[in-house]
């Protein structure tokens, strides 16, 4: 029987019409419309993030502390400390990250914990925001992807994700879950849909590595720290556009181009139907399927914040420890100067104005996405433009990405991730240099 038939003989079920475009909407409202509130402009869920650490910041801290100490021994009660030798590293990296956490949030330590660019900046900047976005951003996920609107967006998006990242068409709404929310709510849903089988092995890593880069809103703080607000539409639709032709070549080449075609272990694969005709009715039928066969509303809010909750377990004691270390050794040593020199050919070439810093800038990337920028406040307008761009386009970073990737069922090595992240900031470095040269 055609999808066709299908959709006719489902007819139109108002019950199931109004769960899914109800719980939809309030999902799109949570995640991609902005307004403002108390004197900031954002989305609802940076609202409710935002008012809880200014209200309750006590209840935080406790809650960042449970998190940590659940988080650390995880691993352990479940025996996954053991699977392999990276599980066995990130496990004591986590306890580490507890070790970490407790001084910060209790006041003692090492002073060298307590400089503004290291510890506070690390509690302040992602594990408290980050610790409470994951939650919420799950909650209200599973009123956008658990009612149709995946399905339906995913039949009209075949044409332009398949051929253009190699992706299916649902994929579209990580992007644009990721861009305008947020990294750590992207892959919450990537991983959520790699887990039910309507992802292979290589599709979840392409989303991964391609999309889940910071939020539009971290991208205003790039912004104003490089004085480019007075040219934030340009930067904004550059990165946009530069990000996701990067992701295209990199879904091309080694490694992401030899990944495994699987799906999840366990899973039961759901490719796409690809449609060619009818696009309407057959985006309107896979949508009552997917409401259909979605659990009772309570309980599906629960499944998505458990998820939520142990992603978050898995997230903040790392990055209180692997995003730790690569924030000292970018302060304390020279090690991304020695790093520097791999991409001073391409700034030397390419012409960018202070090649050296440039270089030093783009290589601090790995470490944390926010540390660039930190590093060329006082350069050349062209090579603010330039860095600013390599820093969201490149991505993977071990203070927040990498480790949750980690933390998630999609199988890629840290490996993969510094050699996806190396092509990244090349292939950007290209493209965007000519583009800053003709916009100053």
């Amino acid at each position: 029987m055609t999808t066709n038939q299908q959709t006719e003989l489902l007819g139109f079920r108002p019950k199931q019409a109004v769960k899914m475009i109800v719980c939809s909407l309030i999902g799109i409202f949570s995640f991609f419309v902005t307004f403002e509130w108390q004197g900031k402009s954002s989305i609802l869920i940076d609202h409710i993030v935002t008012f809880l650490s200014t209200n309750v910041p006590q209840v935080i801290n406790v809650y960042i502390i449970l998190i940590l100490v659940l988080g650390a021994l995880y691993p352990f009660v479940t025996g996954k400390w053991k699977k392999s030798k990276v599980d066995i590293i990130l496990s004591i990296f986590k306890i580490g990250g507890l070790a970490a956490g407790i001084m910060l949030i209790f006041g003692f330590g090492p002073a060298w914990l307590f400089n503004p660019d290291i510890g506070p900046f690390l509690m302040e900047k992602l594990i408290k925001p980050v610790g409470v976005l994951i939650p919420i951003g799950a909650i209200f996920l599973a009123l956008l992807v658990s009612y149709g609107l995946l399905e339906f967006i995913g039949v009209f998006m075949q044409p332009v994700m398949k051929p253009l990242f190699r992706t299916p068409g649902r994929s579209a709404v990580d992007a644009v879950a990721s861009f305008v929310g947020s990294y750590s709510v992207g892959l919450l849903l990537t991983n959520r849909v790699f887990k039910e089988g309507k992802y292979t092995i290589r599709e979840a890593a392409i989303i991964a590595t391609g999309f889940s880069t910071v939020s539009a809103t971290f991208m205003v703080v790039v912004a104003k720290t490089l004085d480019l607000m007075e040219h934030w539409n340009a930067f904004f639709w550059v990165t946009l556009v530069i990000t996701f032709i990067v992701t295209a070549i990199t879904a091309r080449i080694y490694p992401l181009r030899s990944m495994s075609n699987d799906c999840y272990e366990g899973s039961t694969h759901q490719p796409e139907v690809i449609v060619r005709k009818d696009r309407l009715k057959t985006a309107w039928h896979e949508a009552m399927v997917a409401v259909d066969a979605t659990p009772p509303l309570m309980k599906n809010l629960y499944l998505h914040l458990k998820d939520g909750l142990i992603m978050t377990m898995g997230v903040i004691p790392s990055i209180l420890s692997v995003g730790l270390l690569g924030v000292v050794l970018a302060t304390y040593t020279p090690v991304f100067d020695i790093v520097a020199y791999i991409f001073v050919p391409f700034t030397y070439i390419l012409q960018i104005p202070d090649p050296m810093l440039a270089a030093k800038a783009v290589s601090l990337s790995i470490a944390e996405m926010f540390l660039p920028a930190l590093v060329v406040t006082q350069a050349a307008m062209v090579t603010k433009f330039i860095v600013a761009v390599v820093s969201i386009s490149a991505i993977l970073f071990f203070s927040a990405v990498i480790p949750v990737i980690l933390s998630t069922d999609i199988p890629l090595s840290i490996r993969q991730m510094i050699i996806i992240w190396f092509e990244r900031v090349v292939l950007t470095l290209i493209l965007v240099t000519p583009i800053a040269f003709l916009l100053f």
